[in-house]
């Protein structure tokens, strides 16, 4: 069984990869290229590339396949879940564990552990990625949503293309910032010198907006609440870092600059993954139309970093309560 879609260019000239994940928002840049590679997306009949830059005019036709069984196996792994009806699931992803099945990551994933304790899920995101409509880096803790069918993960993955989803994060950064607020702008792509970063480019990328507030200032390190207003990879590491705040702990975009005080070396130089977490997820319900709210507290090790610092955490409660 497929799903047809069709879609006629409005403008010419663009890459064909690129611009279809803006036309069909539930379907990543990665899964679209998949689908070119498999002949499965047409332009005017004729199978398409994903370099093709069609021209205006030009019909764009995608055969989407019905989801196949995912590959990852159900692993009985601890999960955290705040919450779970027949549409989707919202669940506490813990520093250190991978999203989903990649080289050299075959399990011991988030979607093995969702496998085993939800069952079915959405297929939308490809065989490896059942039921993820977002991630968090492998070193980010925090509060995450998945879908449990199609319809759930297209209805959430267009609040995230227009950006209704709210999501805030809190982060220890070296140094203190002199400003209590401010947003940083910048086009977000691959550093060109290292394919495994991220990096601020003067033309191309993605456009990407952080919203950052001081909460708490300390000697050398600072606790910052940011606010996404887009979503890209790395995003709060890479615009941190670059503002001069990176996070402790992220050693990949950590800066020579930042050197903890003597008194707290000692517990920065021990630490495994970057004090990062996602601790508020807001979204509306495909399903009943309800603006929802979820919450959970950083990881016990960013929190003794706090307190070893003097950064008061503002008090969360874990768990979800309706946004009306």
């Amino acid at each position: 069984m497929f799903e047809e879609r069709e879609w006629v260019v409005a403008t010419g000239g663009e890459r064909l990869d690129r611009v279809l994940v803006s036309v069909w928002t539930d379907l990543s840049r990665a899964r679209v290229q998949a689908l070119l590679g498999e002949g499965l997306i047409t332009v005017d009949g004729e199978p398409a590339r994903p370099s093709d830059r069609p021209r205006a005019g030009a019909v764009v036709a995608l055969h989407l396949p019905e989801a196949r069984p995912a590959d990852p196996v159900p692993q009985d792994l601890p999960l955290d879940i705040l919450h779970q009806d027949d549409h989707l699931l919202v669940v506490l992803k813990p520093a250190g564990m991978v999203v989903h099945p990649a080289p050299g990551h075959s399990d011991g994933t988030l979607v093995n552990a969702l496998l085993h304790h939800a069952g079915g899920l959405s297929g939308i995101g490809g065989v490896a990625r059942p039921g993820i409509v977002h991630r968090l880096d492998v070193g980010t803790s925090g509060v995450m949503v998945v879908a449990k069918n199609d319809l759930t993960h297209r209805g959430l993955s267009e609040q995230f293309a227009v950006h209704t989803v709210e999501r805030r994060y809190f982060a220890v950064v070296h140094r203190v910032p002199h400003l209590d607020r401010g947003t940083i702008r910048s086009s977000l792509g691959r550093d060109p010198d290292d394919r495994l970063k991220m990096v601020s480019l003067p033309s191309g990328g993605r456009e990407a907006i952080t919203h950052w507030e001081v909460k708490a200032r300390g000697d050398r390190v600072a606790l910052v609440e940011c606010r996404l207003e887009t979503g890209r990879t790395h995003q709060v590491r890479v615009h941190l870092s670059e503002a001069g705040y990176a996070i402790v702990g992220d050693r990949a975009y950590n800066r020579r600059d930042c050197i903890p005080t003597a008194a707290l070396r000692e517990t920065v130089e021990a630490l495994t993954h970057p004090m990062l977490h996602a601790w508020l997820l807001s979204f509306t319900h495909p399903a009943t139309g309800e603006r929802l709210r979820f919450t959970a507290p950083p990881p016990d090790d960013f929190l003794a970093l706090c307190e070893r610092a003097g950064l008061p955490v503002p008090p969360v409660a874990t768990g979800p309560r309706s946004a009306q």
